[in-house]
């Protein structure tokens, strides 16, 4: 991507080679994330009355579906003239989830060659819990260019869910007003990162499920015409670039890259340290399965789950 003065960057964190990815998975970079992307306690729920047990791969947890959730499967690739389609059946049982799931992700690049669209499709045999998300980690200076710190955010939330020690929500919902969580106007994110709200402390800094804010249409129904909202907006001051993500899903996930630890070299032969990169995870809410007051995820036979986010670059000043 170009900055003001039209150097190129890659701004995306990842690898240089496939074995670098078969070999670090936890770090998610860049992939589908599935069957429930983000966490589910204990790793189980009640589903019509019957107990799921899903793998533990984060004990006694389920984080991104399991040891061998999508981002370790081989997907069928077909190219389009705009992007490539991605398909797969994950067969009923796989990491303990029922039924067996149809899942086409399609990628494909806007005519102006700014904008990246993923379209999710998906259809189910059985009664069954899905949350798909892209977990792509961003650095708009660049990838291996430090931390994202200087970066300024908005997230158009008035509220979020708050989690236990463990990561996983509360349950709760808690307003972001007069608190390290309000990104309703753009903040730098380092100002508000090292605070010591136990919030931050737990997850190390944002790794937090915020709940977008929609504006009612004609319809009175909640919902904008195209289904689709403004989710977040992100600056680099330095370089000029900004991305924009919009989405049809409830909620966004802002990690800002805290377990990167320094133990994996990325596409520029750099080091990943924590904070070099951040990552804004479209998605429905973490642990939904067990909590009845956040909005369902389950997907039964002859329903469609159906979601779009739409990544778009631009420079700034």
């Amino acid at each position: 991507m170009p900055d003001r003065a039209g150097n190129h960057a890659n701004v995306t964190l990842g690898f240089a080679t496939l074995d670098e990815y078969v070999k670090h998975n936890i770090p998610y970079f860049g992939a589908i994330t599935g069957r429930y992307a983000n966490r589910i306690e204990g790793g189980g729920f009640i589903l019509d009355g019957r107990e799921v047990q899903l793998s533990q791969n984060v004990a006694p947890d389920t984080l991104h579906g399991g040891f061998r959730g999508f981002d370790r499967q081989l997907w069928a690739a077909t190219e389009l003239d705009d992007g490539v389609r991605f398909h797969r059946l994950s067969p009923a049982g796989e990491e303990g989830f029922p039924g067996a799931l149809d899942v086409t992700v399609e990628y494909r690049i806007a005519p102006a060659g700014n904008a990246l669209r993923l379209d999710y499709l998906a259809t189910t045999d059985a009664p069954t819990v899905l949350n798909l998300t892209n977990h792509a980690y961003w650095n708009l200076a660049g990838e291996g260019a430090g931390s994202i710190e200087d970066h300024t955010i908005m997230l158009n939330a008035g509220t979020f869910t708050p989690v236990k020690p463990t990561q996983l929500p509360t349950g709760e919902i808690f307003p972001v007003e007069g608190t390290p969580f309000d990104f309703r106007t753009p903040r730098r994110i380092g100002d508000g990162i090292r605070g010591d709200l136990q919030q931050l402390v737990w997850s190390r800094g944002f790794d937090h499920n915020f709940i977008l804010t929609r504006d009612r249409d004609s319809d009175g129904d909640g919902e904008d015409e195209t289904g689709l909202v403004l989710a977040a907006r992100v600056v680099d001051p330095a370089s000029g670039r900004t991305l924009e993500v919009a989405t049809s899903q409830p909620a966004i996930q802002f990690y800002s890259g805290n377990f990167l630890d320094a133990t994996m070299v990325g596409a520029s032969g750099r080091t990943y340290r924590q904070g070099d990169g951040l990552a804004l995870e479209t998605q429905h809410f973490p642990d939904s399965p067990n909590h009845p007051n956040f909005p369902s995820t389950i997907l039964r036979p002859g329903e469609e789950f159906c979601s779009t986010t739409i990544f778009t670059f631009g420079i700034e000043g």
